[in-house]
């Protein structure tokens, strides 16, 4: 560590990249917190985390009974064996007993991107509900034809504020809470929708994934969606290789440079048979009549592609900060890498295990290192983002995990399940112990030097 410090200030580490150095150190050392311990108020499975987008300091939590609670996760409620635990109690919460509670499981818990003065929770009472957060009131209700699976808040959006939600409803209704209506209503998917996501490079950009194991990409301004992922249609590596790009560069030449001797020959050749063409255009007329009678509406075109990126239920669905890829996971147990510039598998061997089959799980990512957290039953597994392979395995739970937080700011993890707990996992060892640990280090060295 003093080294690292050292090369920061003589100017041989870039500031961003003795940043990142400390953030994957303290990444890769994620084990269950003893010093930090969330005391849950909810009475059933913890369906859903997320920290809040503005200042990466509120936890909020939504259960499978009916209730959701904000936590602060850095100012601890109380403490214990002498200071060394600290408790963390819910700042307030709604359940049941409340006038404007959800009488059922509440499976959607997201924060309005732009402060922490709104949340939105989605509930298999076919209600979703905007709550203002300084009165713990309920300010926006919106009726849903079913189950509420999935909501979804767009971070990059400036134009609109479209709540995203996935039910068991074939359709995906976008909510305004501006309007306190419906604003869209897209249609294309033959079974319930378990998960939804905007995209994190376009506020117009929406991923959904389907019972029927369907991915959709839409474009919220136009109608139907614009591309149906295939888990058959692949593509080797992140991107397209290069030399495929070499190669249609060089053809497209050689076709340039030869298209000036076949113009030449057409026109000849048209002069010659400028009569027999005008007596094949009536047999024209008919192919291009056809052809017209195939183009559809846009809508339409989605409800014929039958393209399936999973065998079974797409469980969920997370895109990373980047925006150039989708992450997906079904109820096939399978998780998949997607490019959404071509929409290609780029045919990742992530080594899971079982996933859940019959709900939606939430998964987490981090940019350095690259790590995906994925639920596994009762176990939270890390996979790296661009081998697949598993790099940490965290085990706490005594029933199936739900759901992962990974907070950016803290480089800490949260889990919760079906054990009604909320867990911590933070860096295991502090920048004072590893500045210690160099200092023994130099020492020995010194000490052998002689």
């Amino acid at each position: 560590m003093w080294q690292a410090i050292q090369a920061r200030e003589t100017g041989r580490t870039p500031c961003n990249s003795f940043a990142n150095q400390l953030k994957s150190r303290r990444i890769s050392s994620l084990q269950l917190c003893n010093r930090k311990d969330f005391v849950s108020p909810h009475r059933g499975a913890v369906n859903s985390l997320q920290v809040d987008l503005t200042e990466g300091r509120y936890l909020l939590s939504g259960a499978s009974d009916g209730s959701a609670a904000v936590f602060d996760t850095q100012r601890a409620t109380d403490s214990e064996a002498s200071g060394l635990i600290e408790k963390h109690k819910c700042v307030f919460s709604v359940d049941k007993g409340h006038e404007h509670g959800h009488r059922f499981a509440v499976s959607s818990a997201v924060w309005y991107p732009i402060d922490t003065g709104l949340f939105v929770t989605g509930s298999f009472d076919h209600l979703i509900k905007v709550w203002d957060t300084n009165t713990a009131q309920a300010v926006v209700d919106f009726k849903m034809p079913g189950k509420v699976y999935r909501t979804a808040m767009s971070s990059l959006a400036m134009s609109h504020t479209l709540i995203a939600a996935g039910t068991e409803d074939v359709q995906v209704r976008l909510c305004d809470i501006a309007s306190g209506a419906f604003s869209h209503t897209l249609s294309g998917h033959r079974d319930g929708v378990m998960s939804v996501e905007w995209s994190t490079s376009s506020e117009w950009v929406l991923y959904t994934g389907g019972c029927d194991g369907a991915i959709r990409f839409w474009d919220i301004r136009r109608a139907g969606c614009f591309r149906v992922l295939d888990q058959s249609v692949t593509q080797l590596g992140v991107r397209p290789p290069i030399l495929k790009h070499s190669a249609v560069s060089t053809k497209v030449s050689a076709e340039k440079s030869s298209s000036g001797a076949k113009n030449r020959l057409k026109t000849l050749h048209s002069k010659h048979t400028g009569s027999q063409n005008m007596k094949g255009s009536s047999s024209a007329r008919p192919s291009v009549e056809k052809a017209r009678q195939k183009r559809l509406h846009p809508g339409m075109l989605s409800t014929l592609d039958r393209a399936t990126a999973h065998y079974g239920v797409v469980t969920g669905l997370k895109a990373t900060n980047d925006g150039m890829y989708l992450l997906s996971a079904g109820s096939d147990s399978r998780i998949r890498l997607w490019d959404t510039q071509s929409g290609c598998n780029t045919l990742l061997n992530f080594e899971t295990g079982r996933l859940q089959t019959s709900k939606a799980i939430q998964m987490a990512t981090s940019d350095d290192p690259a790590l995906v957290f994925v639920p596994c039953m009762k176990t939270v597994k890390a996979f790296g983002m661009w081998s697949g392979r598993t790099t940490l395995m965290f085990r706490g739970h005594y029933e199936s995990v739900n759901t992962c937080c990974f907070n950016s700011t803290d480089q800490e993890l949260y889990t919760s399940g079906a054990d009604r707990q909320i867990l911590v996992w933070s860096p295991g060892g502090s920048v004072e112990g590893e500045m210690d640990q160099d200092e023994e280090a130099a020492e020995d060295k010194d000490n052998w030097s002689d």
